[in-house]
Formats: structure tokens, C-alpha cells, sequence
């Protein structure tokens, strides 16, 4: 039998360790070791895992229809070999997920007008999990970081992170990897730049001597760049050829069919669940973007989405299914979980303050009315220590009244104008003047950001 041809036969062989009660709730027919020792029995697992040689792989990708550039080599074949024979499991995973997401991704890659085949960049990404979250704080099916996010349309704060919605995260998902394909010109380097950042890879095609595709740059990219690309095509392969692996799954995950409910106050998904009588975790499933399991309390109609069959009774039971979903205990249950969680933003602004020669971070978590932990949290510090000219987030009530690092508050001047000092912030020139606030400097000056500089002249007052 040749080479290509083949089929392996390959023995999983794992050992199992069962106590004599574990043996013996598993089974009367189980024989139970009469001295009470541990019992060890080997379990087999047999699959069949089809043999698939260098020169068959590559034939097969040529053989696909693809907008997407695949190029074929050693460390595609590594992957390939890892999605079809080492995690087998994990691709069976994401081939039973691809229904439940699948289609929502198509239907936005048309609308954008890029190849429908980076439907599986969301795989090598999060796995086909809305909730996955990295080491480094991306997360969703897309794998936004924060900044990012935000750039594209993607709202974040205590209750919401809109980067796990599906529908929001793929639509922004296809904007930036347009965008980036307009950069470079080339699905590869759009693709390593989705991975690593449009300034990387501009680095390695100058470190490279301005070669302008993927495998000649790849030496200059940062090492997990380099394994991104390979990983795709191995993805985009395996699940194109999954019957000639064996790795067809005959149980795939499903889409729950769902319509919207606008609600414009505090919801608790468990208690809504127990009102409609559906499973909590089908709410959760569906609206996976509230991280808190409740929509919050300033919501103006927030789409809520709820199982289809579920439609008709809410919509004859609003107001007392609502009333029941959003009682104010239940609020004030979360107001106490949002007051002790450490770090929480929630129905704040965050401002900057840059340190100065003789501050401790104590003293300025006091003058800002927060937490010492809190202000620890926000900016990574484990200790204490900080330096000069460092800058600081904090996040503070926008109607709080503390007073600024002056200590007290006085009238806005006939000038009506403030001289900005070094060390100055927005946070804290808005306390030095009665009835002002961030917002409204930001207003009078057209400023987009809380950034500003020594000798700028800020208007204060009409």
C-alpha cells in the first residue's frame, strides 16, 4: 500500500486511576479490590487517522478556490499535522461551532467585499468563542484589544464589552482587516498585521530591505507573527478536507433562534431567566457581551436578545416580567458588587495625572477621591513606587466633589480663561473652579481628548 494511500491505525492509550468507591459507583459488575488499594486499568481509545504525506497536502491546497494566497510549505504542513492528528479534539471543537458562527460571518465579509476564506481567521484567533480573552487583554471571536475596540465602534465598560458581541465584533473585524488590506496590498501582510499591528510589519518590510510579501519578511516579524499566517492556511486546509481526516462531527452547535427585547433599565439575566423559563445560560449565550450577566441600570434601549419562542409571552407580560427582572434589590445587589470590585470603572471618566518630583501614590489616590487599590489596579503597580513624570489613570465620578490638589475651590476669574501650569490635568483644573467640570473645558475648547500642555490658554467661562 503507497504512502499517500494509507491508513494509519493509531492507539490512543491512556491510563485511568479509580478508587475502589469511584469502581464501585461505576458499576456493579465492577470488581472491587477486597484490600482497598487504588485500582489502575488501562482505557483504549481506537481511531482511525488518515495518513496524509507532504506531496498529498500540497496538492490538495492547490487544488482549493481561493481568493487567499496559500503557499504551501514545512511549517504549514507543522500545522496541518497539529489541527489533523495531535489536537484532533480541538478541531472537532471549532467544526462543531462553524454552524453557529459561520453565516453571521460570511454575511458581513460580502457586505465588505473581502474573501469569504478569512471566515477562519476567527478560529486561529479565539477558537470560535465569544468570550475568549487573552494573556495580554484581547478578546472576543475577533480578538480586539482595547484600544482597538474602541477605535472601531466596540463600547467597553463595567457592565458591556462589546467586543464579545458577534454581530458588532465581526462587522469591526471586517472594517479593520479592509483597512489593513488597503495598507499593504496583500492578504498576508494584512493578515500579519491584524496579529501584530500595521508598525510592525512597516518594520519588517524595512528591516527586510522593503521586500513587500509575507515569506520574505517573516524572519522580522515578532515570533508569533511568524506561526499566524502558517496556522491559517493549515486551518482553512483542514477544515476544506475534514472527511479525508476522519474528523467529520456529526453533533454540530446550532444558533439560537432569537428576537430583540429593547429595555431601557436594570435587568438581571437570571432573574429574567426564571420569569420566561428558559436556561439562564441560553441568555448568556445570546448576549454574551454582558459580562456581568445584567443589563445596567443607564441603558436607553439596549437590544436585548431573547429566544424567538420566548417573544410572545413577554411581549403580553412586559411590564410585570420587566418589573420582576429588574427589581431594586437585585440593583442594589450589583451597585454593592460594582462599589467592592476592585478596579471597576463603572459610570466613570478616566483623566491622567502626571506624577511630580515628591508625590506618593497614596496621597494621590486621597486628592482624587479613590482607592489606593484601585489606582494600583488601573495602572499595574504592585508596590508603591512610582517616578516623575510618570502618568497615571485614574477613573473618577464625573459629579464627584473632590477638591484638587489645591485644596479648595474657587470662582471662575473675569478672564474666564485658565493658563495651563506644568503638572496641570483636566481632572484637577476642573476643581479648582466652581461649577466646572471635564467635559464642559472639553466643550469650550473643542477638545477631543484630556491632553494639554504647559502655557496652553484654556477657556474656563462664557
Amino acid at each position: 500500500m503507497s504512502k499517500n494511500m494509507g491508513i494509519l491505525f493509531v492507539t490512543l492509550f491512556s491510563v485511568s486511576i479509580l478508587t475502589v468507591s469511584e469502581k464501585a459507583n461505576a458499576s456493579t459488575n465492577d470488581p472491587v479490590d477486597s484490600v482497598g488499594t487504588d485500582l489502575y486499568e488501562p482505557a483504549y481509545d481506537y481511531e482511525y487517522i488518515p495518513d496524509a504525506s507532504y506531496e498529498l497536502v500540497e496538492d490538495r491546497i492547490a487544488c482549493l478556490e481561493t481568493d487567499m494566497p496559500l503557499v504551501f510549505n514545512e511549517r504549514v504542513k507543522a500545522f496541518v499535522d497539529y489541527f489533523t492528528i495531535k489536537n484532533r479534539e480541538y478541531t472537532r471543537m471549532v467544526v462543531r461551532r462553524q454552524e453557529v458562527f459561520f453565516p453571521l460571518f460570511e454575511k458581513y465579509l460580502k457586505k465588505y467585499g473581502i474573501p469569504e476564506d478569512l471566515k477562519y481567521l476567527s478560529i486561529v484567533e479565539s477558537g470560535l468563542n465569544p468570550e475568549a480573552r487573552s494573556r495580554v487583554g484581547a478578546v472576543g471571536l475577533w480578538q480586539f484589544m482595547p484600544s482597538t475596540g474602541r477605535m472601531y465602534g466596540l463600547g467597553q465598560d463595567w457592565y458591556v464589552d462589546e467586543r464579545m458581541n458577534p454581530e458588532k465584533s465581526t462587522e469591526a473585524a471586517c472594517k479593520y482587516l479592509k483597512q489593513l488590506y488597503n495598507m499593504f496590498d496583500d492578504w498576508e501582510l494584512a493578515l500579519a498585521a491584524y496579529n501584530t499591528g500595521p508598525g510592525n510589519v512597516r518594520k519588517a518590510i524595512r528591516r527586510s530591505g522593503y521586500k513587500r510579501d509575507f515569506w520574505s519578511i517573516y524572519n522580522y516579524l515578532p515570533r508569533e507573527t511568524r506561526s499566524y499566517v502558517p496556522q491559517f492556511v493549515a486551518v482553512l486546509y483542514t477544515l476544506n478536507y475534514l472527511d479525508e481526516h476522519n474528523l467529520r462531527e456529526e453533533i454540530p452547535e446550532y444558533t439560537i433562534a432569537s428576537d430583540t427585547l429593547w429595555v431601557s433599565q436594570f435587568i438581571s439575566l437570571k432573574a429574567l431567566a426564571e420569569q420566561i423559563n428558559v436556561c439562564e445560560e441560553d441568555l448568556t449565550r445570546l448576549n454574551p457581551e454582558l459580562k456581568r450577566g445584567a443589563v445596567p441600570e443607564t441603558a436607553k434601549n439596549y437590544p436585548l436578545l431573547i429566544p424567538s419562542d420566548t417573544y410572545d409571552f413577554i411581549a403580553a407580560n412586559t411590564s410585570a416580567i420587566l418589573d420582576s427582572a429588574g427589581k431594586k434589590e437585585l440593583q442594589e445587589q450589583m451597585d454593592y458588587v460594582v462599589r467592592n470590585t476592585p478596579g471597576n470603572t463603572h459610570n466613570k471618566e478616566k483623566i491622567y495625572y502626571r506624577v511630580r518630583s515628591g508625590d506618593v501614590l497614596g496621597v494621590i489616590a486621597e486628592r482624587h477621591g479613590v482607592r489606593l487599590s484601585d489606582l494600583r489596579t488601573w495602572n499595574n503597580i504592585s508596590g508603591s513606587r512610582i517616578y516623575a513624570g510618570q502618568k497615571l489613570a485614574i477613573w473618577v465620578h464625573p459629579s464627584s466633589n473632590q477638591i484638587a490638589s489645591s485644596g479648595t475651590t474657587k470662582a471662575i476669574p473675569d478672564s474666564k480663561v485658565h493658563l495651563v501650569q506644568p503638572g496641570d490635568s483636566l481632572w484637577e483644573i476642573s476643581r479648582r473652579y466652581q461649577g466646572l467640570s471635564v467635559n464642559k473645558i472639553k466643550q469650550l475648547n473643542n477638545l477631543t481628548s484630556n491632553k494639554i500642555t504647559p502655557g496652553q490658554k484654556l477657556i474656563i467661562g462664557r
